[in-house]
């Protein structure tokens, strides 16, 4: 895929309809960085025995660079909504390049914190614009494009932990420095996707009607903030369930099972893998019968595995954890559409702050987690998470505002 092939998609036909090679390409940029970023937790084993670390110091290291893209995200969605800056992607996947760079060099836990740190900066750049990206390459299908979005990013934090163990867990700390060469390669992707991005700025400030977005729905003011409410809610319960797994789930295996930690490393990567294709799924249903209903089935139907799942034998914890991973998964895209429907206009606004809040409720609730799992054990940690997906319930309370197609 050339420049000019980036360039040219922004005519007046491909900005009405799905841009497919737009897709593709920032779904790529977005597997890239968030391989990068899953590198961190990836690595926390080898971390934890290096730096001789507790439960509770991992999940300050989750918390820190989570917290900081957590906090920024929104208010660089509120920003691009005024004023889009089509390279600031560039930007953001430069900050993480530097962050990975200095993890590599660390020598205390302090210049950890201080090197995640640039990390977190990096994504709360990355997400708000390259989902506005998304966005104005849907054509309309915007369930879709969330989808294929997220299906890069899911992908990539499920390839981050496989390649750190074989890369970095046999080799040593110095050699994450080499996932430095794949923030270069994301680099070159978002210049090309910033070409587009510029040119389709410009042809919507020619064309007013592709600059308005249509508002699907009539409801009030207050009854807009509760469903938002609401959707943050299962966010959180999304979440908190989800850091479960990406920061612990390799100490629970060893720890339950005597597993090694290249072993417990494939399991997560079976599981992230699993949520890479539930992610693709959850947007296109959506899109056919209704977001609310994509969302309902997601969270609350994936309870009756999460229960099961601290009390299975090895072979079966494998299972469910796939079948967690799919099911669970499908509902962000959802919610992200929905969300973007009850605030049309505000693409930037409605990214940064779900991301957002989804980053900060995962660093947030590692770090709890970490010191709930020094008090008791890893084991009481997975008993705990297990009832999270029964909050799913709220989304009753949700109002239909798309219809089956």
């Amino acid at each position: 895929m050339n420049t000019q092939k980036l360039s040219t998609s922004a005519s007046p036909v491909s900005a009405q309809k799905t841009v497919y090679a737009i897709l593709f390409t920032i779904s790529f940029s977005h597997f890239i960085n968030d391989l990068l970023q899953a590198v961190i937790p990836a690595v926390y084993p080898m971390l934890k025995g290096q730096f001789q670390l507790n439960f509770t110091q991992i999940g300050l290291i989750t918390l820190t660079y989570q917290l900081i893209a957590s906090v920024l995200q929104p208010f660089v969605g509120m920003y691009t909504d005024k004023k889009s800056k089509p390279f600031s992607l560039l930007i953001g996947m430069s900050f993480t390049l530097v962050g990975l760079l200095l993890v590599s060099m660390a020598s205390s836990f302090t210049y950890l914190l201080l090197s995640v740190s640039l990390i977190g900066i990096g994504s709360s750049i990355f997400h708000p614009e390259s989902s506005r990206v998304a966005h104005l390459a849907s054509g309309g299908r915007k369930g879709l494009a969330q989808s294929i979005f997220q299906l890069g990013g899911n992908a990539g934090t499920a390839v981050g932990p496989l390649l750190a163990a074989l890369i970095v867990i046999p080799n040593g700390q110095a050699h994450i420095v080499w996932f430095c060469f794949i923030a270069l390669i994301g680099i070159g992707v978002l210049y090309r996707v910033g070409i587009w991005y510029g040119n389709h700025l410009e042809l919507k400030r020619k064309n007013k009607d592709l600059a308005t977005e249509p508002v699907l729905h009539h409801l009030s003011k207050k009854r807009v903030t509760i469903s938002l409410v609401i959707l943050l809610t299962l966010i959180f319960s999304k979440y908190i369930y989800l850091t479960s797994i990406t920061s612990y789930y390799t100490f629970f295996l060893i720890d339950k099972f005597n597993v090694s930690i290249q072993e417990s490393q494939i399991y997560l990567f079976a599981f992230l893998g699993a949520v890479a294709a539930g992610t693709f799924l959850g947007g296109p249903l959506g899109d056919k019968f209704g977001r609310k209903y994509v969302i309902w089935i997601s969270i609350l139907g994936v309870t009756p595995f999460t229960l099961l799942l601290p009390y299975a034998s090895l072979y079966w914890v494998g299972i469910l954890s796939v079948i967690i991973g799919v099911i669970l998964a499908s509902a962000f895209s959802a919610i992200l559409v929905y969300a973007t429907e009850l605030l049309p206009g505000k693409v930037g606004l409605v990214a940064g702050l779900f991301f957002g809040f989804a980053f900060g409720i995962a660093g947030i609730g590692s770090a709890v987690l970490g010191k709930l799992a020094d008090l008791t054990s890893i084991d009481y940690v997975f008993s705990i998470c297990s009832f999270l997906p029964i909050i799913g319930i709220i989304t009753a309370f949700l109002p239909n505002i798309a219809h089956k197609k």
